[in-house]
């Protein structure tokens, strides 16, 4: 009889995320709070090369752009394949976003789905206060 244990799924390393898809526009008006949620974010444990599936919120205050939509969708879309744990996906994708957008506040937040009993939510906020 055959087990899963010591078996995985192949994936690829976090070099496979792919940064340059993303754009912007110009944005040019009063301070605004602008959230972006999708429930469609998946990256791969690296430990078992199981699928790590999860809410995705991006909480932004644009300084002078703001994220053009399709961009950020294959941006996400590049994570599908890449064993990385929850916490340092969450913080790549807070760095990235942040290093296109030098937003005044960015937030980035992924609520992943039940594994082993356990509901994992990961939040960074950039810049980081002083």
């Amino acid at each position: 009889m055959a087990t899963a244990e010591g078996r995985t799924i192949p994936f690829v390393g976090p070099e496979a995320i792919d940064v340059a898809v993303l754009e912007t526009f110009p944005y040019q008006g009063p301070d605004q709070v602008i959230e972006t949620v999708t429930d469609e974010f998946s990256a791969v444990c690296p430990f078992s090369g199981l699928p790590d599936i999860a809410t995705l919120t991006l909480t932004y205050v644009p300084s002078d752009s703001c994220i053009e939509l399709k961009s950020l969708k294959y941006y996400v879309m590049s994570y599908r394949n890449v064993g990385i744990f929850q916490e340092h996906a969450t913080a790549r994708l807070a760095e990235d976003l942040q290093g296109v957008l030098k937003a005044k506040t960015l937030t980035v937040t992924t609520k992943y789905n039940v594994r082993g009993g356990f509901l994992t939510t990961c939040s960074v906020r950039l810049p980081k206060a002083p």
